[in-house]
């Protein structure tokens, strides 16, 4: 049987948010749990600090095995000032404190954001967006790993972040595993939008991720992965994720959706807001 001694230290920033549930939820019998939060998270040890304020929060990454970084202003229509102390230098801080502290890995959220304009401009994606299926050219070509092009402040601040990544392993030799996630949400339903469709990544999928993340080889040095449901309107290359981390979604969106009152069907760019 598994002991406390041998299960590996995770530390999970914004472990009190929706994934962190889903980590807490699926995750917590495997691994020593921690978190890393602006509010405490009960059962859990808790060190309460802004990600901006490095003096603070990097005691939280003592003893780390792996850190899971989602902790973001996760507004994808956020302002500069947001992306820049939370998302930037809060990732920042992150890698430094993980590196400092003698962590082995780092798993950082990145998201669909930082490549979201090829489906909000470009065919074919932009037709699996508005749910133009019946004129959709399949197979179509998804997108890789290798692209970038943010729609946003928030796709800008993760594509920093992978580009961060990328140089804290061939700089320090720390691991480094991106996780492009599309869309996790609560209810876990995708059916009001056709992008939905596409982004949706189911909580079973979502702790399934992390959880290969987690315990790939160490071999993994730095690797982009998709993080999205196996989904039959997916535009995203599944296959890096399948090949590195052994991640193979076991679930589907399907392709039927009907517009749900409260709930927007139509993605938008994140256009700088007017400060």
């Amino acid at each position: 049987k598994e002991n406390m001694m041998s299960k590996k230290k995770v530390l999970v920033t914004g472990l009190a948010g929706k994934i962190g549930s889903i980590i807490r939820n699926n995750l917590s019998s495997k691994y020593e749990l921690s978190g890393l939060d602006l509010r405490d998270v009960p059962g859990y040890p808790t060190v309460v600090a802004n990600l901006s304020d490095y003096g603070n929060m990097s005691e939280a990454f003592e003893g780390i095995d792996t850190v899971v970084h989602l902790a973001a202003d996760a507004n994808h229509q956020g302002t500069w000032e947001s992306n820049l102390e939370h998302n930037i230098i809060g990732t920042r801080n992150v890698y430094e404190a993980a590196r400092t502290c003698g962590a082995q890995r780092v798993i950082f959220a990145s998201s669909n954001h930082a490549v979201g304009f090829y489906p909000l401009k470009d065919n074919p994606y932009k037709q699996v967006y508005n749910g133009d299926f019946e004129n959709l050219r399949q197979p179509l070509q998804p997108l890789t790993t290798k692209v970038i092009r943010p729609d946003g402040y928030y796709g800008v601040s993760k594509a920093f972040g992978e580009s961060l990544g990328s140089y804290f392993h061939d700089e320090y030799g720390l691991s480094v595993i991106c996780i492009r996630i599309g869309w996790v949400m609560e209810p876990d339903d995708p059916t009001f939008a056709p992008a939905a469709l596409s982004l949706w990544m189911s909580h079973r999928d979502t702790a399934k991720i992390i959880e290969k993340s987690v315990d790939a080889p160490d071999s993994v040095g730095y690797s982009i992965v998709y993080g999205m449901s196996n989904n039959t309107y997916g535009i995203w290359d599944l296959e890096p994720g399948q090949r590195v981390i052994g991640y193979d979604p076991e679930d589907n969106a399907g392709t039927f959706w009907e517009k749900q009152m409260g709930k927007n069907s139509v993605m938008h760019s994140g256009d700088p807001q007017k400060s």
